[in-house]
């Protein structure tokens, strides 16, 4: 069972009515440089929502969420989950965030219980690149708040000056873990939001996080975890990101997530908007990656 009080702050959901979670915002009221939810609270807090009917018996296989539009710091966040079905093995759960009457994003959860082996096999492999201790790793903290967070080989998704292939590795740990798997799960979820559209325009001179915002729009519009073996979240975890496809002002990338000895711990996928604002004319960077 979760014992909520010992939950990081940004996990600590309080009911207010029925199936109804009221949380903590990372940035609390409002005053950050963009008033915009981070998509990766939401998809962490859409977990906790979900663990608290159970009090965490089962952990995720899978969440699907669309972030239909963007929240903001400046008022509370509240989620409710609607069960749609609760059995010994499987549980499933529709989950929207709201505030006020505004639907900020709904999401389907995937509850399962622990079962042996009949079969067993992994066909992806982790991807030698230097280990968290590398003195090169540029840190990024896109990551669960107070967590680590390093980029391999000291790439930044915000410069415009080292375009290259449409790939990132990225480790992160934070400084503990918890018996629930569940918590793990929010924990590395958090993580999952916050490097897919960096890493997409890469290939692409003068299009990069340096000028989101600004002379382009972006922001995430789908993305789905899926989770495999039991990892502990205050282990280093690597996750190895690719864009396999953009055009048309989207976005599609690929993620792999292994611990340090090579397990497959999780896996994401992220739809992104990528494209020029309507009174800004389309930058150069198009070119085709192969």
């Amino acid at each position: 069972m979760i014992d909520v009080a010992t939950l990081p702050e940004v996990l600590r959901l309080e009911p207010v009515a029925d199936n109804r979670y009221q949380a903590r915002h990372q940035h609390e009221g409002g005053d950050v440089e963009r008033d915009v939810v981070f998509g990766g609270q939401i998809l962490a807090q859409m977990i906790m929502a979900s663990a608290m009917k159970d009090g965490g018996v089962k952990e995720v296989k899978s969440i699907h969420t669309i972030f239909a539009r963007p929240g903001t710091y400046s008022q509370p966040m509240v989620y409710e989950v609607d069960s749609m079905h609760s059995g010994r093995t499987f549980s499933s759960d529709t989950v929207t965030a709201w505030q006020g009457n505004r639907l900020i994003s709904r999401g389907i959860v995937l509850l399962t219980a622990d079962e042996p082996d009949l079969i067993r096999h992994t066909t992806v492999t982790m991807p030698s690149v230097p280990g968290p201790e590398d003195p090169a790793g540029r840190r990024d903290q896109r990551v669960f708040p107070g967590a680590e967070g390093l980029i391999c080989h000291g790439v930044d998704t915000r410069s415009d000056e080292a375009p290259g292939a449409p790939e990132l590795f990225v480790w992160t740990r934070y400084s503990k873990s918890f018996d629930p798997p569940i918590v793990n799960q929010a924990i590395l979820s958090w993580a999952t939001d916050g490097f897919m559209i960096g890493t997409t325009m890469l290939p692409h001179p003068g299009v990069s996080e340096g000028v989101a915002h600004q002379a382009i729009s972006t922001g995430p519009v789908g993305h789905t975890v899926n989770f495999h073996e039991r990892f502990d979240a205050s282990e280093w975890l690597l996750m190895a990101k690719e864009s396999i496809w953009a055009g048309r002002g989207r976005a599609y990338g690929r993620c792999n997530i292994f611990t340090q000895d090579g397990k497959l711990a999780a896996n994401y996928t992220q739809d992104c908007m990528v494209r020029a604002f309507p009174d800004v004319p389309a930058r150069p960077g198009t070119k085709q990656v192969m």
